[in-house]
C-alpha cells in the first residue's frame, strides 16, 4: 500500500519543522510578514512490553513538567474523546498515572480490540468554541481538495455534507488569496481570513512537498489577536497519511523533522541512521499489532525485491493460505469467505515477484510453524497453496522452498491432521506440481495437486469438503464449450536452413545469412480505439533483454512481418547493438542513449514500454511525452509516488497519449502486440492461444489475474481479443472505462469482461456508461475483495489501491451496482467461467461471433538457459570447482557455511585447511599453518622479492603490480626451497638412507641439501624462528618423524661447518610433511600429492604477500621517489665494436 497512516505525533512534528521551511506552492501570493507560525509542543510516550514501563521522565522535554497537559492514545484510533480515551487539563503526575494505568492493556473501541502502547502528550489550550474550525486536504485522481468548515471539534458532524470545498486540479496553479477566501472562508470573521489564508497556503505547501496523501486537523484553532497582534493558529487533533512510495524522495525530510535534537539541543540523537533523524514509522491499524511472525515477514519483505506479505487473522483458524500473487491472494480469501468459512480463515498474505528458494522457504516455514502450534484441532487443518498463472516466476524453483519447509515440519503436520491443496500455473509448473505430488507420497500428509486446467479457486470447495452443483474449468460442460472447428496447418512457417546446410540452389547457408533484416517503413495509421495492431512498433526503455526476447518470440508466433521492438533506449550504456532471436535466426536491435535520437531514427514507432525504476520513471516519462510521435506508454514500475503518477496521467491526457500502468505487467493484443512480459512465457502464450485474436476484450488491475482470464477465455470462448492490466495503484494512467470504450468502438471485439476489485470508484464510471447506453456490448464483470467485510480489522490487500474508504468502494457494493445496471455478474468468482461460457455461446448462437479455423503456431525454440534450468539439456562444464560455492543463500567453503566458519572460530588456518585441503584439520594443525604464515611474512627489505616490490612501488605502480613484481621472484633461489626441501628429506628417509648416507650421497652428486645452511645463523647463534617451530611441533604434533630425521642430518652437517644448520625453510618443510603424513586427515598418496603440487610454496607465497604489501604501503607513505640504481655499483664491460666477432654479426 502506498498511502499509509502515520502517528499524530509524527504529523505534528512534520508540520512543526516544515510549515515555515517547505518550498512555497505559489510565489505570487506571499505570506504576510505578520503571520505567526505555530510551534506546537508535543511529546510521545511509549510502552515497553519487555519491561512493562513507559518512557522515562529523563527522556521527556522540560515543558511536560510545567504545563497543564492533554494526553491521549496515538494509535490511529478515531473518536478518542467519545471512547473515554482523552485526558484534559492535568499536570504530568496525573497524566503519567492515567497513561500507566492504560498502557499495555487491551481496550475495545467500537468493535475492535487492541493494546494501548503509544500515547501523545501536549499542552492544554483553553479556547472558546467559536474559534474551532475544521480543515482537511485530500487527494483524488483529478487533483487535491481542501475541505473547510467554520465549525470544528468533536461534534463536527457530516463533513462531506457541510464543508466548503476548494478543488486544486492537477497541473493547475494554487488559487489566489481572494479565491480561497471566497471559496471556503465565507463564514469566517473578516479579521481572521488573512491569517487562515496564510496558514492554508503554507499547509498545502507542506502537503505537496512532503507527499502527504491525506491531512485532517480537527479542531483547528484560530485565536483572536491581542494588543494589536494578528490572530494565532493552533492545531489540536490531527490525522495524516503519507505516500510511502515517496520515501526515496522525502525520507530525509521526514527524518529530520523527527530528530529531537533539532528542537532541543540537549536531546541526544537516537543512534546512526541513513538520514539526520530516525526514519518514518508507519503503524499498524488499531487492533492489528504486528505479531512476531508478521514483523519477521515484513522485515524479510523489506530486504528483497520480491513481495512477501502476511497478516494473521485468527491463529486458531483451520484454513490457512499460502498464495502467489496479489490478485490471486484476494480471490482465494473471497472464495473461503463465500463458502461460509470466514471465521476459520487464519491468515491473509501473498508471495510474488520471483522470490528465491531461500526466501520462499522462510515464508513457508513461518506459516507452517503457525499452523502446527497449540493443541491439534479434532477436525484437522487445511493449507491451500494456491496462485495464478505466473508470468516469469519458475514455479518449480519457488516450490523447492515450500517443499523444504514441509519436510522439516513433517511430524507436526501429521499430528495436526493437515490436508494440503495445491493449484498453480506458469513457467515450469509441471515440474513443480510433480514435486508436490511426489512429496505427498512420502510425507504422510494428504496433498492434492491441480494445474491451470482447474479454475483458480476451484480447489477451495474441494479443500473445504463442499460439493457444488456448478464446476470450474474441469467440468465437461465447460471444457467442450467452444464449437468444434477444423484445424489447419500453417504453411507460413517453413523451417529455415541451418548454418552450413546445402540449399536447393546448391549454395551453402553462411553464418551471416542467419541475421534477419526487416523492411521498417512507416506503418499505416490506426483508429484511436486500436492503439495496437500487427504493425505496431515500439521502443523498450531500459536494458530488458529477457522481456524483449519474449516480445519477439510472441511476434514470431503471431506471424508478424516485422518485430514489434524497433530499439532499446538505455541512457547509461552508450550506443551499441544487441542480438536477439527471430525464430531460429537472429536480428539486431540498436540501443540508443536518448529518446530524442531513437524517435528521430525510427518514425514508425509510436509505443514505448518503459521499464524505468520507480525513482526514474517520472523523469523518463516526462521526457517521452515531449515527442508527439509517441501515442502509448506502458509504465511497468511499482512504487511510483502517487503525485508523480497523477502528473503523468494528466499530462498524457492533455497530449492524447494512452498510459498503461504504473505497477502493471502491461497488456496483450493476441496476434498483434505484447507489452513486456504480459501473458507469461511462451508455453502459456501457446496454451492460452494468444498467438491469434479471439473475440473477448477484458480489463483488469492484476497482471496475474490477467493470465487467469487469458486461460479461462481460451477454454470457454474463442479467446482474448485484447487484454489490459491497468495496474494496482490508486491512480493508474488509464482506467477501466478508457479501455472498455475502446473495445466498444472496435467492431472486432464482441464481448467485454471487467475484473474489478475493492477500493476506488472506477467501476462506477463503467456502470454509468452501461446505464446511459454508451456501452452496449455484453459485459461480464466481477469485483474481487468481497471478503473484506468479514474482517474485524483493516487489512491491506495485495494492490496499493485495494482498500475501501467508503461503503461505495466495497466489492459487494460494486457487484450489486453492476448487476443492477445490466452487467452479467456471477454469484461468486468461481462461477465466472460458467457465466463467460453461457454469454459466449449466446453470441455464437446469434451469429455475432463466428469461430474461425485454428492454426498451428510455429515452434519457438527454447532458450538454452531456460532449458538448462528445467533440466532438459546438459553440457560438460568448462571448469570444475570443488572448494567453494556462492550460489546458494550462504557462501560455502568446502561445504562449510561461512556463518559456521565464524561461529566455530576456525581462524585463517581453518579457512586454509578448507580451501586448500577440502577438509577440517585438527586445531594443532591449523595453528601450525597460522604460525608458518606469521614466520614467513617478511625477512627484511634486502631480499630480492621485497626489493622488487619496493622498486616497483617507487615507480608509481599500484599495489597489485608491486605485489606481483615481488611474487615473481619466488622460485628455487628465493623462497622456493620449501617444496625442494620437503621432497629431498622425505625421499631420503623413504628410501632408507641414514642421515649420514643422505649427506654423503648429496655431496657425491655435487648437490646442495635444500633447507640446510644459513649465511649468518649457526649452532651457537641459532635462528629463533626455527627454535619456535621445533618447540611447537615437538610439543603438539602427534608424530614428527621427518623433523627428527632432519635434526639428525643437521648434526652431520654442522660437524663440518657450524652454519650448516636446519634453516627455517627446511624446518617448515619437514614439519609440514609430518602434518600431512601423520595428522590422520590424509592418505599417504594424498600427502605426497600435496607436496608435489606446490602446497608448501603456497604457504610461503601467502605468508610473504603480507610483507610485500607492507613494503608497498611503506613506500607510498614515505612518498619515496623513483629508484635509480647508482652507476658506481654496476660494473660495465663493453666489447669494442671493431672486434671481428662483432663485425661478423653485423655483416
Amino acid at each position: 500500500m502506498s498511502s499509509k497512516a502515520i502517528h499524530e505525533y509524527d504529523a505534528k512534528m512534520l508540520l512543526s519543522y516544515w510549515l515555515q521551511r517547505a518550498p512555497a506552492v505559489v510565489d505570487s501570493s506571499p505570506i504576510s510578514p505578520n503571520f505567526v507560525y505555530p510551534s506546537p509542543n508535543v511529546a510521545q510516550i511509549k510502552w515497553d512490553s519487555a519491561t512493562n514501563t513507559i518512557t522515562p521522565d529523563a527522556s521527556l522535554p522540560p515543558w511536560v513538567f510545567t504545563s497543564k497537559l492533554v494526553a491521549k492514545p496515538d494509535q490511529l484510533i478515531k473518536r478518542r474523546g467519545k471512547s473515554g480515551l482523552l485526558l484534559l487539563n492535568k499536570n504530568w503526575s496525573d497524566a503519567k498515572t492515567w497513561i500507566t494505568e492504560r498502557a499495555g492493556k487491551p481496550v475495545k473501541v467500537e468493535s475492535v480490540t487492541g493494546t494501548l502502547n503509544t500515547f501523545i502528550v501536549e499542552p492544554f489550550l483553553p479556547h472558546p468554541s467559536h474559534t474551532e474550525y475544521y480543515v482537511c486536504i485530500n487527494s483524488a485522481r483529478e487533483g487535491d481538495e481542501i475541505l473547510f468548515t467554520h465549525e470544528g471539534g468533536i461534534d463536527v458532524g457530516d463533513v462531506d455534507a457541510k464543508a466548503l470545498k476548494l478543488a486544486i486540479p492537477v497541473g493547475k496553479g494554487f488559487p489566489s488569496r481572494d479565491a480561497i477566501k471566497k471559496a471556503i472562508l465565507t463564514y469566517v470573521p473578516e479579521e481572521k481570513k488573512d491569517t487562515l489564508v496564510d496558514f492554508l497556503t503554507r499547509l498545502y505547501s507542506v502537503y505537496v512537498d512532503l507527499h502527504f496523501a491525506y491531512l485532517e486537523i480537527n479542531p483547528l484553532i484560530c485565536l483572536d489577536g491581542e494588543n494589536g497582534n494578528p490572530p494565532t493558529i493552533h492545531y489540536l487533533d490531527m490525522a495524516a497519511k503519507l505516500d510511502q512510495t515517496a520515501e526515496s524522495i522525502c525520507g530525509p525530510k521526514w527524518a529530520i523533522a523527527r530528530d529531537l535534537s533539532v528542537y532541543d539541543g540537549s536531546a541526544k540523537p537516537s543512534g546512526v541512521s541513513a538520514d539526520r533523524g530516525p526514519p518514518m514509522v508507519f503503524p499498524s491499524p488499531w487492533g492489528r499489532d504486528l505479531t512476531k511472525e508478521e514483523a519477521y515477514i515484513q522485515k524479510l519483505d523489506g530486504s528483497t525485491g520480491a513481495s512477501l506479505k502476511l497478516t494473521v487473522l485468527n491463529p486458531e483458524g483451520r484454513v490457512w493460505t499460502m498464495v502467489a500473487g496479489g490478485g490471486a491472494s484476494v480471490v482465494y480469501s473471497d472464495a473461503i469467505a463465500a463458502h461460509g468459512f470466514a471465521h476459520e480463515l487464519a491468515n491473509y498474505g501473498e508471495y510474488s515477484g520471483a522470490p528465491t528458494e531461500g526466501q520462499t522457504y522462510e515464508y513457508a516455514k513461518t506459516i507452517i510453524d503457525l499452523i502446527t502450534r497449540g493443541t491439534p484441532n479434532p477436525q484437522g487443518k487445511i493449507l491451500i497453496i494456491g496462485g495464478g498463472i505466473a508470468n516469469f516466476t519458475n514455479v518449480a524453483a519457488t516450490f523447492k522452498g515450500i517443499i523444504r519447509a514441509l519436510k522439516e515440519y513433517k511430524a507436526p503436520l501429521i499430528a495436526h491432521h493437515v490436508k494440503i491443496f495445491v493449484r498453480r500455473g506458469g513457467p515450469n509448473y509441471q515440474e513443480g506440481l510433480k514435486a508436490m505430488r511426489l512429496l505427498g507420497e512420502s510425507l504422510g500428509v494428504p496433498i492434492k495437486v491441480y494445474g491451470p486446467e482447474t479454475h483458480i479457486t476451484e480447489i477451495v470447495p474441494l479443500a473445504l469438503g463442499i460439493t457444488k452443483a456448478t464446476g470450474g474449468l474441469k467440468t465437461p460442460a465447460v471444457t467442450t464449450s467452444t464449437p468444434t472447428t477444423p484445424t489447419t496447418k500453417n504453411e507460413d512457417f517453413d523451417a529455415e536452413p541451418g548454418v552450413g546446410e546445402i540449399q536447393a540452389s546448391g549454395g551453402r547457408t553462411q553464418p551471416n545469412d542467419q541475421i534477419v533484416r526487416f523492411d521498417t517503413s512507416v506503418s499505416r495509421g490506426r483508429p484511436a480505439f486500436r492503439p495496437f495492431d500487427e504493425t505496431t512498433r515500439s521502443f523498450v526503455f531500459g536494458l530488458q533483454p529477457r522481456a524483449i526476447q519474449g516480445m519477439l518470440d510472441f511476434d514470431y508466433s503471431c506471424g508478424r512481418a516485422t518485430p514489434s521492438v524497433a530499439a532499446m533506449i538505455y541512457p547509461f550504456g552508450g550506443h551499441h547493438i544487441q542480438k536477439f532471436y527471430w525464430g531460429t535466426k537472429e536480428t539486431l536491435l540498436p540501443v540508443y542513449t536518448s529518446v530524442q535520437e531513437a524517435v528521430s531514427k525510427h518514425p514508425d514507432v509510436d509505443v514505448i514500454v518503459n521499464f524505468s525504476s520507480s525513482r526514474s520513471v517520472y523523469s523518463s516519462t516526462l521526457d517521452i511525452l515531449k515527442y508527439s510521435q509517441i501515442k502509448a506508454i506502458a509504465l511497468i514500475a511499482e512504487g511510483v509516488p502517487e503525485r508523480h503518477a497523477r502528473e503523468i496521467l494528466h499530462l498524457a491526457v492533455s497530449k492524447g497519449v494512452l498510459i498503461i500502468g504504473p505497477a502493471t505487467v502491461g497488456g496483450i493484443k493476441p496476434g498483434c502486440f505484447r507489452i513486456g512480459n504480459s501473458g507469461g512465457m511462451m508455453d502459456n502464450i501457446i496454451a492460452s492461444k494468444l498467438y491469434r485474436a479471439g473475440s473477448v476484450g477484458y480489463v483488469s488491475k492484476s497482471g496475474g489475474m490477467s493470465n487467469e482470464l487469458n486461460n479461462i477465455l481460451s477454454l470457454v470462448t474463442n479467446g482474448t481479443y485484447e487484454g489490459i492490466a491497468i495496474g494496482g495503484d490508486r491512480y493508474p494512467g488509464s482506467t477501466f472505462i478508457d479501455h472498455l470504450l475502446r473495445y466498444e468502438a472496435d467492431p472486432e471485439c464482441k464481448m467485454l469482461v471487467l475484473l474489478g476489485e475493492v477500493g476506488g470508484i472506477e467501476e462506477y464510471r463503467v456502470i454509468e456508461a452501461v446505464k446511459n447506453g454508451t456501452i452496449k456490448k455484453p459485459i461480464v464483470a466481477w469485483a474481487i475483495g468481497t471478503c473484506a467485510k468479514m474482517f474485524t480489522t483493516e487489512v491491506q490487500f495485495g494492490h496499493a489501491g485495494s482498500m475501501a474508504n467508503s461503503a461505495l468502494e466495497t466489492a459487494d457494493a460494486k457487484n450489486v451496482a453492476m448487476k443492477a445496471a445490466g452487467f452479467i455478474v456471477p454469484d461468486t468468482f468461481e462461477e465466472l467461467p460458467q457465466v463467460l461460457k453461457e454469454t459466449y455461446d449466446g453470441l455464437v448462437a446469434s451469429g455475432k461471433i463466428v469461430p474461425k479455423a485454428e492454426r498451428e503456431p510455429p515452434v519457438i525454440p527454447m532458450d538454452y538457459k531456460w532449458a538448462q534450468e528445467l533440466g532438459l539439456i546438459r553440457k560438460p562444464a568448462a571448469f570444475i570447482s570443488t572448494i567453494s560455492d556462492e550460489r546458494g543463500q550462504e557462501l560455502l567453503y568446502a561445504g562449510m557455511r561461512i556463518s559456521d566458519v565464524f561461529k566455530e572460530d576456525i581462524g585463517i588456518g581453518g579457512v586454509v585447511s578448507l580451501l586448500w585441503f577440502k577438509r577440517r584439520l585438527p586445531p594443532w594443525a591449523t595453528k601450525f599453518i597460522e604460525m608458518v604464515l606469521m614466520l614467513t611474512a617478511d625477512h627484511g627489505p634486502a631480499v630480492s622479492g621485497a626489493m622488487n616490490t619496493i622498486v616497483t612501488s617507487r615507480a608509481g605502480k599500484d599495489l597489485v603490480s608491486s605485489l606481483a613484481s615481488g611474487l615473481l621472484t619466488i622460485g628455487s633461489r628465493f623462497g622456493g626451497a620449501l617444496d625442494e626441501a620437503a621432497s629431498m628429506f622425505s625421499s631420503a628417509r623413504d628410501t632408507g638412507l641414514t642421515p649420514r648416507e643422505f649427506v654423503d650421497e648429496s655431496r657425491k652428486a655435487n648437490k646442495l641439501i635444500s633447507g640446510i645452511g644459513h649465511k649468518i645463523k649457526s649452532v651457537n647463534n641459532p635462528d629463533l624462528r626455527v627454535e619456535l617451530v621445533k618447540e611447537y611441533v615437538q610439543k603438539n604434533f602427534p608424530s614428527h618423524t621427518l623433523l627428527d630425521y632432519a635434526l639428525a642430518v643437521e648434526k652431520v652437517t654442522t660437524a663440518k661447518k657450524d652454519t650448516l644448520i636446519l634453516n627455517v625453510d627446511g624446518c617448515i618443510a619437514v614439519c609440514f610433511v609430518d602434518l600431512l603424513r601423520d595428522s590422520g586427515a590424509f592418505t599417504r598418496e594424498e600427502a605426497d600429492e600435496y607436496i608435489t603440487i606446490g602446497t608448501l610454496n603456497g604457504l610461503f607465497v601467502l605468508g610473504r604477500s603480507i610483507g610485500f604489501i607492507g613494503h608497498h604501503l611503506d613506500q607510498k607513505r614515505l612518498r619515496a621517489p623513483l629508484y635509480r640504481h647508482p652507476a658506481d655499483d654496476i660494473f660495465i664491460n663493453m666489447i669494442p665494436v671493431g672486434q671481428p666477432r662483432i663485425l661478423s654479426r653485423v655483416n
